[in-house]
């Protein structure tokens, strides 16, 4: 049986995976869901614990694309999409990190990004016309999605980021690939690239005359591989434990992604989204009211997002009950300050590295103890922290955090990208000017 894919705005309608993925978005503005998403069999549960991470993404990914997609094709995906670890580590009792940056671009978006990448090019395989990957990014899915896709036959890539907020080596990994790849650096902030995305494909002949698809976590073959490690790490840990999940979130298509694994049928205790102070889903969680809001820009620079666009997708697996999402999700939100203090001290008491993100993801899981004291928290640490070098530098010292070799080359590149306003007219010109 094949997969159908229907819009989170209309139900009642449904398109084929080839219409999901490479269309991204529906014209009436919502996101696509799976129609069928049924627990994995007994015999999945029987061995999961002893498959490797990329042996349980098959699994899970034909879980959820069914038949869309052959048996063989997408196993090779899998396989080369997932070839990199993402080890658990204990930092204190009942208090793990789970590893997401040992990908090429040292992001949790190395997952998503090269399994649509590998997925996007055997949808294509036959297409004459070139494909416009169009994404915006708070920082580490630009550079995911640049390294995924530079140099790919048939594609070209469109990076939106708001000037000045992103760090120095997230902006070198966004704008110093060439060929393929476009950086756009948009006069305005995260809020205002993922607008201006959005709007681009709801303009329906030029998004038909372009070829555009989308990157983002607005495209569902981004968050299927996310989902892939939460089983890896909820398999590391003892027979009968439930983890807790801490996920630093900003457009919460990670948090969305773990939702997914559960309906998969993997046992998850509960959910923590962790914020800084752009808290529109914690004040939701907390009122029961979604007031979207311009977003602020922080030191944990990925989760500065106003209006996440995946709290559609959140709404619709909780049947748009505010109370039964209430129910599997806890919100807790931090600001600068108590974030660098954290990096600070779990550094002194611990002598573990962690970024400004899952610093704040460490102090929503301190926070979630004091009521669960016996919860065995994992916190996702989704990026490098050499990435953040300018924060870490300043809590910890100078030479604190090695740089890795793919990051550290990138320092003397010079960058390149067009300098853009945040004005929807004028970036449906540019995009015109392109066919």
């Amino acid at each position: 049986m094949s997969q159908r894919f229907y819009s989170t705005n209309s139900p009642e309608r449904f398109v084929d995976v080839r219409e999901a993925v490479l269309r991204s978005l529906p014209a009436d503005n919502g996101l696509y869901m799976p129609e069928n998403l049924a627990p994995l069999p007994p015999e999945f549960w029987k061995k999961w614990r002893d498959l490797s991470l990329s042996e349980i993404g098959v699994e899970v990914a034909r879980a959820i694309f069914l038949d869309s997609v052959p048996a063989d094709v997408m196993e090779r995906i899998v396989h080369e999409a997932a070839n990199f670890p993402a080890p658990m580590v204990s930092v204190r009792e009942r208090e793990s990190v789970l590893e997401l940056f040992h990908g090429p671009t040292l992001a949790f978006k190395d997952f998503g990004a090269r399994f649509m990448a590998r997925l996007m090019g055997w949808l294509t395989r036959n297409d004459k016309s070139l494909l416009t990957v169009l994404v915006a990014t708070s920082g580490d899915t630009g550079g995911a999605v640049a390294s995924a896709f530079h140099n790919v036959p048939g594609t070209r890539v469109i990076i939106l980021y708001p000037k000045g907020k992103v760090s120095g080596l997230q902006e070198k990994q966004l704008t110093t690939l060439g060929g393929d790849i476009t950086a756009l650096e948009i006069d305005g902030t995260f809020d205002d690239c993922q607008r201006l995305v959005k709007s681009a494909f709801l303009k329906r002949e030029m998004s038909e005359k372009l070829n555009l698809t989308s990157a983002n976590s607005i495209n569902i073959s981004r968050l299927v591989p996310q989902s892939f490690y939460y089983f890896e790490a909820a398999k590391n840990l003892p027979k009968g434990v439930k983890p807790t999940f801490v996920i630093p979130s900003g457009n919460f298509g990670n948090l969305t992604a773990g939702l997914l694994a559960e309906r998969l049928g993997l046992e998850v205790d509960s959910f923590v989204a962790a914020t800084n102070r752009n808290d529109v889903v914690p004040e939701y969680l907390r009122e029961g009211e979604y007031r979207p809001r311009p977003s602020v820009s922080t030191i944990s620079n990925a989760m500065d997002v106003g209006a996440p666009s995946n709290f559609a997708r959140m709404e619709n697996i909780f049947g748009n009950e505010w109370a039964s999402m209430k129910k599997r999700i806890s919100g807790f939100a931090f600001d600068d300050g108590v974030t660098r203090e954290t990096i600070r001290r779990i550094k002194s008491e611990t002598g573990y590295t962690l970024d400004p993100h899952g610093a704040v993801g460490w102090l929503a899981a301190e926070a979630w103890r004091e009521s669960h004291p016996e919860a065995h928290t994992v916190v996702l640490e989704t990026a490098h922290p050499s990435k953040f070098l300018d924060v870490m530098e300043e809590e910890l010292g100078e030479g604190s955090v090695e740089i890795p070799d793919r990051l550290a080359c990138l320092a003397d590149r010079e960058k390149v990208a067009i300098g853009m306003d945040a004005d929807e007219g004028g970036f449906h010109t540019w995009l015109k000017s392109l066919s």
